[in-house]
C-alpha cells in the first residue's frame, strides 16, 4: 500500500510521520520551490492533541512551551479580566515555534524506509499510482479541477504576526484582547520571548512603529527588549463543500481554515489526521482495501463537525465585533457572568481541547 501527500508544509509531515509510524509507504510530492517557514509564527496545540502527537506522530515535549491559563480581557471592561481557564495549575494547551515543529518532523523523516519526497511533475497522472492521493495544495490542477466549491469569508482583516524578546518573567498566562480594532493575542512561547498575533480591521498594512504602539497599549507584562520580524497575512475563512473525488481527498487547510483568534487552525488538523488514521488501521485490522471507501467515511466523520466548530470560532469574532460597537455594556457582563461559571468553563475548556467530538 502507498499514500501520496501533495503539498509541503507542517501537515503534510505530521500527516506522513502518522502514516509511516503504521508502516504505510508514504510519497509526499511538492513543487520545485523549497518550503520557507516563517520564523515570527507559531502554532497552539492543545493538551490532548500534544499527547497525541507524543504517541502516534513525533514527541515534541522539547520544543514545546506549556501554559497553565488563559485569560480573556475586553476593550470595554477597561482591563478587567472577563473570562479565565485554568486546570488546577496543569497544563491548558502549549505552545510551539512553527520552524522548530516542522525541523523535528522532517528529520524524523529523513531516513525512514517507508518515506520519500520527490518534485511534483504532473499532477494529473499520479492518481493511478497510488491507494489514496491527499491533496493539500491550494493551487494545482487537481484543487481547481475537484476542489473550487467552497464557502469563503473575507473579514478584510490582516493578521500581524511577531515574537517579542523581554525581560525574564513567569510566563505562563496567554492572553486574549478583544480590542475595538480587532483581536489581540499575548502568546507565551518561553520565560522570555512571547508570540503576538494581532488581528486588524484593516487591510492596509500597518508601520511598524505604529504596529507596537497599538500593542503597547495592552502590554501590562512584558518590558520588551527586541521585536523579531514582523508578518502579516489576510484573514478568510474556508470551509470546502466536497471533501474527495474518488481516491483523492482534500486536507488540512484546504478543506478548513479558520479565524486565528482562537488559536485552533491546526487543532483542528490533528483532531482530522487521529480520525483519517483511525480510519485507516481499522480497514486494514478487518483486511479490507485502502480505497475511495476511506474518503467517504472521513468526510462523514469530519465535516460536519469540522463546519460547526469553524462557524463556531467565527461566532465568537463577529459577537465581539458587534458588541464591541454598542453602547451598553450588558452582553459583555452576562458572558462574564455566565461563562465563569463552573459547568460552563469547564464545557468550554473541553470543546477547547479536544473540539467537539469529546
Amino acid at each position: 500500500m502507498r499514500i501520496c501527500i501533495i503539498g509541503s508544509g507542517l501537515t503534510s509531515l505530521a500527516l506522513a510521520k502518522a502514516l509511516v509510524n503504521q508502516n504505510i509507504y508514504v510519497d509526499i510530492l511538492i513543487d520545485k520551490k523549497k518550503q520557507v517557514i516563517d520564523q515570527s509564527r507559531t502554532i497552539g496545540i492543545t493538551k490532548s492533541n500534544v499527547e497525541y502527537f507524543n504517541k502516534n506522530i513525533v514527541n515534541i515535549n522539547k520544543i514545546i512551551w506549556k501554559l497553565n491559563k488563559i485569560e480573556i480581557f475586553s476593550d470595554k471592561l477597561n482591563h478587567e479580566k472577563l473570562l479565565e481557564f485554568q486546570n488546577n495549575n496543569q497544563e491548558l494547551f502549549s505552545m510551539v515555534r512553527s520552524f522548530d515543529l516542522y525541523n523535528i518532523l522532517e528529520k524524523s523523516l529523513k531516513k525512514n524506509k517507508f518515506f520519500k519526497i520527490q518534485n511534483l511533475i504532473n499532477s494529473e497522472n499520479i492518481q493511478k499510482k497510488y491507494n489514496l492521493l491527499i491533496n493539500l495544495n491550494f493551487s494545482n490542477l487537481i484543487t481547481k479541477k475537484f476542489f473550487s466549491k467552497k464557502i469563503i469569508k473575507k473579514y478584510k482583516s490582516l493578521a500581524y504576526t511577531l515574537i517579542l524578546e523581554h525581560e525574564k518573567i513567569d510566563n505562563k498566562i496567554a492572553r486574549q484582547v478583544f480590542t475595538k480594532i480587532g483581536p489581540l493575542a499575548f502568546l507565551p512561547i518561553s520565560d522570555k520571548e512571547t508570540s503576538i498575533v494581532y488581528s486588524i480591521k484593516n487591510t492596509t498594512k500597518i508601520k511598524k512603529e505604529n504596529l507596537i504602539e497599538l500593542i503597547n497599549l495592552h502590554n501590562q507584562d512584558y518590558k520588551i527588549k527586541k521585536i523579531k520580524k514582523i508578518s502579516s497575512f489576510e484573514l478568510i475563512s474556508v470551509n470546502l463543500r466536497n471533501y474527495y473525488h474518488k481516491n483523492i481527498l482534500a486536507f488540512g487547510e484546504l478543506i478548513h481554515k479558520i479565524h486565528p483568534l482562537a488559536g485552533q487552525g491546526f487543532n483542528m488538523t490533528v483532531r482530522d489526521i487521529k480520525i483519517l488514521l483511525e480510519i485507516i488501521q481499522n480497514r486494514i485490522d478487518l483486511g479490507l482495501p485502502i480505497n475511495s471507501s476511506v474518503n467517504e467515511e472521513f468526510q462523514k466523520n469530519t465535516k460536519h463537525t469540522n463546519f460547526i466548530f469553524s462557524n463556531g470560532i467565527d461566532f465568537i469574532y463577529e459577537f465581539f465585533n458587534y458588541e464591541g460597537n454598542l453602547k451598553s455594556n450588558f452582553l459583555i457582563n452576562s458572558i462574564k457572568y455566565f461563562g465563569n461559571k463552573n459547568s460552563l468553563n469547564n464545557m468550554l475548556k473541553k470543546i477547547a481541547d479536544t473540539g467537539l467530538n469529546y
